[in-house]
């Protein structure tokens, strides 16, 4: 068993990794594999240099990468070997037994490019990343939109539309004899041949001003078929319900983005539907349904279609390609036809996680503080004394460090019933949406990250409700002080390295930051949170 604060999870077993035989003997054939060996990790490497934009003078990284693993792949226990390290150090488990190389290759790279889970992560130097994708305005008013949303009926069988009218993402919608033909990654609309429809072409995933993520993402073709071409068109599994198609490919296995690209928005677009509404999943993860099929089986009443394994001809009257997506981790009332906000996808999570009634429920004396651990990055050096500082403020402790296989439903129940959440910045700090409005989230905020921080974590926690507090780290606080001089602009300037763009960030003050906070600083700010949450707790038994 794994320990992670109280929280106990089975361990993941090592994966099976198809390898080659073992290679027969003769110097001929060596030679052979080992050119075999640089082929293939030259085309991976350049490979990889365009699906991520690598810069040039990544390249030879990117190279040396695809030669170890190519190497490593050879041998099974190496690589079960090498799967546990990078999980030792990113305090994430191993891909599940669903992901092939490929998809391995591909997760640690995307891991390598985005530990910390921030939203955009491909951002060219001279975009200006807030201003690119807030969604501003008032609800999209087209008609296609208004299908979309529900709250227009086209009033016609045979109809295609898509809305691509928000900068981060294309949804699509068709009405009439609709198709699947996983084979030739298509959904056929067949009509009289009277209408002039089009075929449209989408990549169904929630950040298509990202494309080199989106470019990862299958490409579904929607299209129109007159019935005068007496093509055969047979149906396998007739669906009376309305369907949603969309993937689960991108950044899925970082929980940021599983909330904020996925299951967010897959609230927002299924919602109308009250459960009555099948999902076609591109890009399909066994271990993503395990984890969130809680959540799901509270947006769907239907079994879930894979729609890369399933070659079955599946056909629906109604069908919506893509999903809707807000601001971060958040809902906007404004933009929804029935008015939901973030509150109506928290009590999603607590009809998924909840303990039943019946299950016995131990009164804490004193009220809980839970911190979120983190290691390879942005780690909390001094954690022993903080743990001991929030006991003697009067807090019952946990720690806990989520791992990509942990068990959510535990995960809930720890973060729900504590009073304060504190973490230092990173993809973990997305289990706030767990935490009951009013309850105290303090991020700890290491140099040279604080937009970020408010952006992701602290705007989305205060439209929630929750009673946000960030602890600025100092110059002296920061691990980086210790390898600059005092007048470096990487302390004194923070600015001025994050207008080089993303990935001077991220080399700077994601991957090489750890933060030691200030003892006193801290005290003082737990005994502010103490003090706030007892004054609740009065208030709320008075």
């Amino acid at each position: 068993m794994v320990h992670l604060g109280r929280i106990s999870v089975r361990e993941w077993k090592k994966p099976k990794i198809n390898v080659s035989s073992p290679v027969p003997k003769g110097k001929l054939h060596k030679a052979a594999q080992t050119v075999a060996f640089l082929l293939l990790a030259s085309s991976a490497a350049f490979s990889l240099l365009q699906l991520f934009s690598l810069p040039h003078a990544e390249l030879g990284k990117a190279h040396l990468l695809s030669v170890t693993i190519l190497f490593v792949s050879h041998s099974r226990s190496s690589l079960s070997f090498l799967l546990e390290s990078r999980n030792a150090v990113q305090c994430s488990p191993p891909p599940p037994p669903s992901f092939f190389l490929s998809d391995f290759l591909f997760h640690l790279i995307a891991e390598r490019k985005e530990p910390a889970g921030l939203l955009r992560t491909h951002i060219t130097v001279n975009e200006k990343p807030l201003k690119a994708s807030k969604e501003e305005g008032l609800p999209q008013t087209s008609h296609c939109s208004s299908l979309i949303d529900g709250s227009e009926d086209s009033g016609e069988t045979g109809f295609l539309c898509c809305d691509r009218s928000s900068y981060r993402s294309d949804v699509c919608y068709m009405k009439g004899d609709i198709r699947t033909s996983s084979s030739s990654s298509a959904v056929h609309l067949y009509h009289s041949g009277s209408l002039n429809l089009k075929e449209e072409k989408i990549r169904p995933y929630t950040r298509k001003w990202e494309r080199n993520i989106t470019e990862t993402i299958d490409e579904i073709k929607l299209k129109p078929v007159p019935t005068s071409l007496n093509r055969r068109h047979s149906c396998h599994v007739k669906h009376q319900s309305p369907a949603v198609l969309f993937s689960t490919g991108g950044y899925t296995g970082n929980v940021y983005h599983e909330f904020n690209d996925g299951l967010i928005p897959l609230f927002l677009t299924a919602e109308r539907f009250k459960g009555n509404v099948v999902f076609v999943i591109l890009e399909y993860h066994a271990w993503w349904m395990n984890k969130y099929g809680p959540i799901i089986q509270r947006l769907t009443k239907h079994e879930i279609v894979d729609f890369a394994k399933d070659k079955r001809t599946h056909c629906f009257g109604e069908l919506i390609v893509g999903l809707r997506i807000h601001d971060e981790l958040s809902v906007n009332p404004g933009l929804t036809k029935s008015g939901k906000d973030i509150h109506d996808f928290q009590a999603v999570l607590a009809q998924a996680f909840r303990p039943p009634q019946n299950e016995p429920r131990q009164t804490p004396s004193r009220p809980r503080l839970t911190i979120l651990t983190r290691k390879g990055s942005r780690v909390l050096l001094n954690l022993k004394s903080v743990l001991r500082i929030a006991n003697k403020a009067g807090f019952d402790v946990e720690t806990l460090c989520p791992r990509r296989n942990s068990d959510m439903g535990q995960i809930y129940r720890v973060v729900h019933s504590s009073q304060v959440l504190v973490g230092v910045h990173g993809a973990a700090l997305t289990h706030f949406l767990f935490m009951r409005p009013g309850s105290v989230f303090i991020q700890i905020v290491p140099l040279g990250l604080n937009w970020a921080a408010d952006a992701y974590y602290g705007e989305p926690a205060r439209k929630l409700g929750l009673d946000y507090v960030e602890y600025q780290v100092r110059i002296g606080e920061s691990s980086l002080s210790r390898e600059h001089n005092a007048t470096d602009p990487v302390l004194v300037r923070p600015e001025s390295v994050n207008s080089k763009g993303w990935w001077e960030t991220k080399r700077v003050y994601m991957d090489r930051q750890n933060v030691q906070v200030d003892t006193k600083r801290f005290r003082d700010l737990l005994a502010r949170a103490y003090r706030r949450v007892v004054r609740k707790q009065e208030l709320g038994s008075s």
